[in-house]
């Protein structure tokens, strides 16, 4: 094999992973609990960018739960992140389970 088809074929590989990670970046997936009294919005990097609380769940008397509901939706959060990460038609075969997701 020409060593130079290896170098021009991995610079095409670096390239299509650079923009595989711009396009993950961009994607935003919402997760909720507690029938959307808690919602939680990530970017592709699974970095929450925004919170919303139903007023009814903010109670002094139950912090745990409203605790609780958090961790809920931002797991269901990281669960939508992948599913869309998956069902991108930039990666095609990309063997997601590689990198961990």
């Amino acid at each position: 094999m020409n060593p130079f088809d290896l170098l021009k074929n991995s610079q095409m590989i670096k390239d299509q992973a650079e923009k595989l990670q711009k396009e993950i970046a961009n994607i935003t997936a919402e997760g909720s609990a507690g029938g959307r009294m808690v919602t939680v919005t990530l970017n592709g990097k699974f970095e929450m960018l925004s919170i919303k609380l139903d007023p009814i769940c903010v109670d002094n008397r139950d912090v745990q739960m409203l605790q609780d509901l958090i961790v809920a939706a931002h797991n269901n959060a990281i669960e939508n992140v992948q599913e869309k990460i998956k069902s991108s038609t930039a990666l095609g075969d990309f063997d997601l389970s590689k990198l961990g997701l």
